[in-house]
């Protein structure tokens, strides 16, 4: 049987996608054919090159999203708005980016071309014929990467012997035609491109809106050709609940690579925890979406000690509001040298119960799955301050036990990272935000 990993587009949040590979590899599955499109090329890049899933979520964290962004030559700017090529060009992709990933296309053209090695693809536009390439690994540059990546009005295209390359996101996000034609019988779709019900205001969502119109389009036309054409293959699919925070988030730091690979590992943990044999219906409730309810999420890091080892506990909240009748999501990891590094959480969730509230989840751990629990018991004093009164927690993971505490630092960075979620315009995500400072961890106590 032939399985192919499809890696959809999602700009800088593909960090998602090495979450999800994390679980794959931890889960044993191998691919003979790995396709990306748009930021999707990012991870296929990363796998093609020889990067394991494990390397892959560290070098994520240690990247800049600063360096996606590179400035045009000043004169281009002095054009005006209206003969501008773009914001911004692909210098820091092609000279800082894939470096800091790993992504190297000599190592990609080389590994390409030995027996039995992993076949690759990526999906790029030649806009002269207004058609999408599937360029083998054997056959691509890092320039061509880049442009695959160059999301028109954002990145200026490149330009190469009289033709034009961009993001093929506006013909497709996904080649799962790709996929088929090189004889895939399994298909393995990782897809963050938000597809949900709700229409938003303003430029940017509706720039989005119509990314995302493109690419259910594209994939519904590859089910569709596959259905006529009598082509069966089994679809397996790892995708987010709620659609996943756009770019402008990330590169604000509104969000961080380490939240979004933890969110990566718990969904596909999830799908593999629910997958049947037969996969998914190829209809467009493969990609649906609900969107998140409305609320905050922050990050809760403690520290302390296993052996003559530091241990670190980090824990992604997103805690609806009052209004909502819904309980808190949990992601995260554990780090600590005894188990190899980071270990990323799944199947979390929050439990309390008199003054205690208790982080749940379980991570995999030499093949097997191990419960974690981190306990902290909020004091009595009132008041904006309640992370400041629960400083302390007892960690439990397998057979391990460690006292843990909150710095004054991760205080602050607890504070600096609230963020709203589910809520749209001024207003809500000012209320939100407000909603959670007067009441902190302690309002988790008062509703569940």
């Amino acid at each position: 049987m032939k399985r192919s990993l499809v890696l959809a587009g999602g700009g800088m949040r593909v960090a998602w996608q090495a979450g999800v590979l994390r679980a794959l590899a931890e889960e044993g599955l191998e691919f003979q054919h790995v396709d990306g499109t748009s930021g999707g090329i990012l991870t296929a890049g990363m796998v093609l090159s020889g990067v394991s899933p494990q390397e892959m979520c560290a070098r994520w964290s240690g990247v800049d999203v600063k360096d996606f962004g590179s400035a045009l030559p000043f004169g281009d700017y002095l054009k005006g708005p209206w003969s501008l090529p773009a914001i911004g060009d692909a210098e820091g992709i092609l000279n800082k980016v894939f470096p800091a990933l790993g992504i190297n296309d000599a190592a990609i053209r080389g590994r390409a071309a030995e027996p039995g090695a992993v076949e690759g693809s990526f999906n790029v536009v030649e806009f002269t014929e207004k058609r999408s390439h599937a360029i083998d690994a054997t056959a691509i540059d890092a320039e061509l990467m880049a442009a695959g990546m160059s999301l028109p009005i954002f990145l200026r295209p490149l330009r190469r012997d009289g033709k034009v390359w961009t993001d093929a996101v506006w013909i497709r996000d996904a080649n799962i035609a790709e996929a088929l034609r090189r004889g895939a019988d399994e298909v393995w779709l990782i897809w963050c491109i938000g597809n949900s019900p709700y229409w938003g205001d303003g430029p940017l969502e509706q720039y989005v809106h119509m990314i995302e119109m493109s690419a259910m389009g594209a994939l519904l036309a590859d089910f569709e050709a596959a259905a006529g054409a009598g082509r069966d293959f089994v679809l397996h699919m790892v995708r987010p609940e709620h659609p996943l925070p756009l770019d402008p988030e990330f590169y604000l730091g509104r969000i961080d690579a380490d939240t979004l690979i933890g969110m990566g590992y718990r969904d596909a943990v999830a799908y593999l925890d629910s997958m049947t044999p037969a996969g998914l219906a190829k209809d467009p409730g493969a990609t649906a979406m609900t969107e998140p309810p409305a609320g905050v999420r922050f990050n809760d890091t403690l520290r302390g000690d296993i052996g003559a080892h530091a241990l670190t506990f980090r824990a992604t909240v997103v805690l609806p509001s009052a209004a909502v009748d819904e309980p808190p999501q949990l992601t995260g990891y554990v780090e600590h040298p005894r188990f190899g590094g980071r270990v990323f959480l799944a199947g979390g969730h929050v439990e309390t119960g008199g003054a205690d509230i208790t982080y749940r989840a379980r991570v995999k751990l030499d093949g097997g799955w191990q419960d974690v629990a981190v306990t902290r018991t909020l004091h009595d004093d009132p008041g904006p301050d309640a992370w400041m009164d629960s400083r302390r927690a007892q960690l439990t993971i397998g057979d391990a036990t460690a006292e843990l505490t909150m710095s004054l630092a991760d205080a602050a960075g607890l504070l600096a990272s609230v963020e709203p979620v589910g809520a749209h315009g001024f207003v809500d995500r000012a209320d939100a935000v407000a909603g959670f400072a007067a009441n902190g961890l302690r309002e988790l106590l008062r509703r569940y």
